[in-house]
């Protein structure tokens, strides 16, 4: 425990809270999309908790069974493991004590629904992802992105405990956002990736290959971004939003297609990560456009 307090920034990089952030950002839009009146206190804060902890501990998992190529990559040898302040065998404690806090917390205070299914969002990142995909297929992440869009329908299942065709549409966003966003970063790394023997698709397929792919599932991206304005699942506020930042991370995929610069696929990287936290943004503030106009108004 005194090393745990001693070294908790070690421990904190171990859930990589900036993925986390993210996650949770998509999880409460879910939650509050899925309720027209007030949110339920346990979903909101214990719902929310539930699922940190648990995608903490995915993190943490994945910290582990990467180690050894961490410590052989510039982007990632100075993790807690390859650097030794925290060793294995805290780590496993680690993220067991918190992935079982977590869905504790899920089960008991918010509804079994939810945990299970982000106990399956876990073993989906941790284990099939992690420990198999991920040296397996040049389609690693299109696969395993599925574990890493739930948490919108994690949301919306801790307020409703249904899974709504709404959250999956949420789903489907963040699932299809996922293989551009990540091959960007790959392809900056592709030298890197070669060298631990991991087959990522620009390893595997050569750059230009990734560039096309990477152009072709951002047009797929910017269709599906619409689908909840065709469905009536928003209005023109968030299409709108939808149609600006689809056009802007576009210009990203054409840009990486047309020119040789090596600083575009981590521009474009950057501006991925702005576009999600912008979509679902968009979305929430589109959800309460008519309550603040009606408070306005009366």
């Amino acid at each position: 425990m005194l090393h745990f307090f001693r070294h908790w920034r070690d421990y904190l990089e171990l859930c990589k809270p900036k993925v986390v952030v993210l996650m949770l950002f998509t999880a409460l839009v879910g939650m509050l999309l899925a309720t027209p009146g007030e949110l339920p206190w346990n979903a909101l804060i214990l719902g929310n908790l539930g699922i940190a902890l648990a995608a903490g501990s995915a993190a943490a998992i994945n910290h582990l069974v990467d180690r050894r190529v961490d410590a052989q990559m510039a982007r990632t040898r100075a993790r807690p493991l390859p650097t030794g302040n925290v060793r294995t065998a805290q780590a496993v404690v680690f993220a067991a004590a918190m992935g079982l806090v977590g869905l504790g917390i899920l089960a008991l205070w918010v509804n079994v629904l939810t945990a299970v299914l982000t106990f399956l969002s876990l073993m989906g990142y941790a284990f099939v992802y992690t420990l198999w995909l991920k040296r397996a297929t040049p389609q690693n992440i299109v696969i395993g992105g599925a574990a890493g869009a739930a948490p919108p329908v994690l949301g919306w299942t801790a307020v409703t405990g249904t899974v709504d065709p709404y959250a999956l549409l949420l789903f489907l966003i963040i699932f299809v956002w996922t293989p551009p966003h990540f091959w960007a970063l790959a392809v900056h790394r592709r030298e890197e990736y070669a060298r631990v023997d991991i087959p990522m698709l620009p390893v595997t397929h050569g750059e230009q290959f990734t560039r096309l792919q990477i152009l072709l599932y951002t047009v797929l991206l910017l269709a599906v971004s619409v689908l909840p304005f065709v469905t009536g699942m928003s209005g023109w506020f968030y299409l709108a939003g939808a149609v600006l930042f689809g056009l802007g991370y576009l210009y990203y995929a054409i840009a990486m297609m047309v020119s040789a610069d090596q600083r575009l696929p981590m521009k474009s990287f950057g501006f991925s990560i702005v576009y999600l936290f912008g979509l679902f943004a968009f979305l929430l503030i589109d959800r309460y456009l008519p309550l603040m106009r009606a408070a306005l108004s009366a």
